[in-house]
């Protein structure tokens, strides 16, 4: 009988994200790379993980979640702004740019800069495709 994904199922598998417009915006095939998925362990969301069950090694299926689903909504509270003096020649204040920020307890959150204005420094938390409908195209390769 051909072993298919349960709720408790590990998985290992390719996955493409595309954006609304159609544009590719990551893949774990660019470096041949397959991401682990532990079924049940809240690391995505249910209505992804709903997607998955069923599914047998070997097959491939696209589907489209909403930004809730997907990567969530953009959280305001995520949006923080620093003074500018915070920032070096190695990490610059640049709009567009991705830091490091060292949290308590040595957690490490990257945040994109989206605004310099004077010395205030706009910083954004959310991961970059929250608050957008992404396609995702998955590669189931093996059900551990």
């Amino acid at each position: 009988m051909t072993q298919v994904v349960e709720k408790d199922s590990t998985l290992v598998v390719h996955i493409t994200m595309k954006l609304a417009d159609g544009s590719a915006a990551d893949s774990t095939k660019v470096n041949n790379k397959p991401a682990k998925i532990i079924m049940g362990d809240e690391s995505i969301s249910p209505a992804f993980e709903a997607q998955l069950l069923g599914m047998a090694a070997g097959e491939s299926k696209e589907f489209t979640l909403q930004a809730k689903d997907a990567f969530g909504e953009v959280n305001p509270d995520n949006i923080h702004y620093m003074d500018i003096s915070k920032f070096s020649e190695e990490a610059p204040a640049k709009v567009g740019n991705i830091i490091t920020f060292t949290q308590p307890g040595n957690v490490e959150l990257p945040g994109m800069i989206r605004e310099v204005s004077g010395s205030s420094v706009t910083i954004d938390f959310n991961h970059p495709l929250a608050g957008q409908e992404v396609t995702f195209v998955i590669d189931l390769i093996e059900i551990q």
